[in-house]
């Protein structure tokens, strides 16, 4: 009970600081962009870290590469996020820290590759601003975007789930 009453304050915190952000253009966001998770108490902290997720890219179409990760030889690969049933991911995203989910994601990585891009860009009101949203094709995701200095700060939101998962995001 006392650890999720920690998350809870923890997650109220950041989303407090996200607000106070500066907003976003679409056309900002084009080109590529290395990612990190913001710890948060979120379930998916540390998962896609773990899986060596490399970031996002945007397209001046305003299309996106919504999951980009880190192949074997350092190559970026392009994910199809529709593969990932985000319920179950949220559920059992302890296992997605594991050795063994870093290794078998390795293996998966080549078959789960995006046959082209899987999201859109567009202006959306979050929290009663109006911002730049990353919406996905084949997901109820929508990543709305703020910047904060030299980096954007991306909030994840799953639909249904109170639960915001928090990035950053830095150009290369």
């Amino acid at each position: 009970m006392r650890n999720t009453r920690l998350q809870s304050t923890l997650q109220s915190e950041i989303a407090d600081w996200f607000k106070a952000l500066e907003t976003v253009h679409p056309e900002d966001m084009i080109g590529l962009w290395k990612g990190s998770g913001h710890p948060s108490g979120h379930p998916l902290d540390g998962v896609l870290e773990n899986l060596h997720w490399f970031g996002k890219r945007f397209h001046p179409d305003m299309r996106a590469d919504a999951l980009l990760f880190e192949g074997d030889q350092g190559e970026l690969v392009a994910i199809e996020p529709a593969f990932f049933p985000i319920r179950w991911a949220l559920r059992f995203a302890s296992l997605g820290r594991t050795a063994r989910a870093r290794n078998l994601f390795s293996h998966l990585r080549p078959r789960l590759r995006a046959k082209g891009t899987t999201a859109s860009l567009e202006r959306r009101i979050d929290e009663g601003v109006l911002t730049t949203a990353m919406v996905y094709d084949r997901q109820p995701i929508v990543d709305f975007f703020r910047r904060s200095d030299d980096m954007v700060v991306g909030k994840m939101v799953v639909s249904g789930d109170p639960r915001p998962y928090f990035f950053r995001l830095l150009r290369v």
